[in-house]
């Protein structure tokens, strides 16, 4: 199979437009803005380094987020799963919290479903493509698109 072409336009372009897609992707698995950024950073260098290995124009969304889950999994592994009290919100504990809106409920998803309904509603992935993205079965990404719409369906009624 002959592998693909891109200018550094090209490139850019693709990157310009799956931005938005790849950071939120990032900060859906780490826990901070500047970790997810850091992520995305390290993604688009990857990608650039590795682009001679894409074969097909139209899976540049899926690879360019595989490589952000990569390397967005990568920094948590180095950095643990620390939490800085400063950087805790300052909200009510879990059962007196509402949810304004369903961004905040999909935020308190746990990570492997928050993950899924991201790619899945926000940046209009497949099942097939977010299989792929993450390295999951697609049954198995089924399941947890279905458990995380029954566990936002519980947030947003008791709301």
């Amino acid at each position: 199979m002959t592998r693909l072409k891109l200018t550094k336009d090209e490139f850019a372009a693709a990157v310009t437009e799956n931005s938005r897609a790849m950071f939120r992707t990032a900060r859906t698995l780490l826990s901070s803005d500047a970790d997810a950024e850091d992520a995305v950073s390290r993604a688009v260098l990857s990608a650039w380094q590795g682009v001679s290995k894409l074969r097909d124009r139209e899976k540049i969304k899926p690879w360019l987020i595989k490589i952000t889950v990569n390397c967005a999994y990568e920094i948590r592994r180095k950095t643990g799963r620390v939490t800085f009290l400063e950087e805790l919100p300052d909200t009510p504990a879990p059962d007196e919290h509402r949810y304004d809106d369903l961004w905040e409920a999909v935020s308190a998803l746990p990570e492997d479903r928050r993950t899924v309904v991201t790619l899945y509603y926000y940046d209009g992935f497949s099942v097939e493509e977010i299989a792929e993205a993450l390295s999951l079965p697609a049954g198995t990404v089924k399941s947890r698109l279905s458990r995380a719409r029954d566990m936002l369906r519980q947030i947003l009624e008791e709301d």
